[in-house]
């Protein structure tokens, strides 16, 4: 197979697969673009009820590609502009998916590749994850990937890590709550479609409702989240087979 992301389905959960692994998968516009419609095509297809998400070689995704940047000046206003709302628009599309994603890292998720790993639902990592934000040494500011890092983490930490760029192992980040499982770094797609193939065996409109609402109460006060919850709670009944 080739082409900058790999698509394949397993029964009833599709593999994205991020192929520059010469790049260690880095985001140029191509293929966050390609990554977007995918996701939006996973979405809709009513045979998917999962998404797993990882990247091809010895790293899951070493963020934007610095190579573009050359280009994304002020003199290029439409072109900063696109690639702003492109690039946020993705860092948080899994998490609007009626259908669950889970992450399957190893070695770099740094940058926007953090970003997009705790984007998803849930993170399978291997021993060799290196994480975190290094935009800083490169004058940059992790502008588009901060929001999702401060819902995450503890302001102390969070700010450590971009403002020095210190990297988390795989220790540290199943520590902080940032990823679900911890594995040997050859085994990480196999524990995230074991996963993926749990929530495939779910009905899909409980499932659905089900994340639908857990991010949603996460923003609303209590008394607001609860109706919210008092309203699943009446849908659901004809969810039963």
């Amino acid at each position: 197979m080739t082409g900058i992301l790999l698509t394949e389905d397993h029964d009833r959960v599709r593999v994205l697969t991020l192929n520059r692994p010469d790049k260690l998968n880095a985001l140029d516009t191509a293929l966050t673009r390609t990554l977007r419609d995918a996701l939006d095509d996973a979405d809709r297809d009513p045979g998917v009820r999962a998404v797993v998400l990882t990247g091809n070689g010895r790293g899951f995704c070493a963020g934007a590609d610095l190579s573009e940047f050359s280009a994304l000046t002020p003199e290029q206003p439409d072109a900063v502009l696109e690639r702003a709302a492109l690039t946020a628009g993705l860092q948080t599309r899994m998490q609007r998916m009626g259908v669950p994603v889970v992450a399957a890292v190893r070695g770099a998720a740094v940058g926007g590749g953090a970003g997009l790993a705790i984007g998803a639902d849930m993170v399978v990592a291997g021993t060799d994850l290196r994480f975190g934000y290094p935009e800083l040494r490169h004058s940059l500011v992790p502008a588009l990937v901060m929001t999702g890092l401060v819902r995450h983490l503890g302001r102390k930490l969070a700010f450590e890590l971009i403002s020095t760029g210190r990297l988390l192992t795989a220790a540290e980040a199943f520590e902080h709550g940032l990823v679900n499982r911890v594995v040997e770094a050859e085994n990480v797609l196999s524990g995230a479609l074991e996963i993926a193939a749990g929530w495939a065996a779910v009905e899909p409109r409980a499932l659905s409702a089900a994340k639908d609402l857990f991010y949603r109460v996460g923003d609303l006060p209590t008394d607001a989240a609860v109706r919210a919850g008092q309203d699943v709670n009446a849908l659901m009944r004809g969810f039963r087979r």
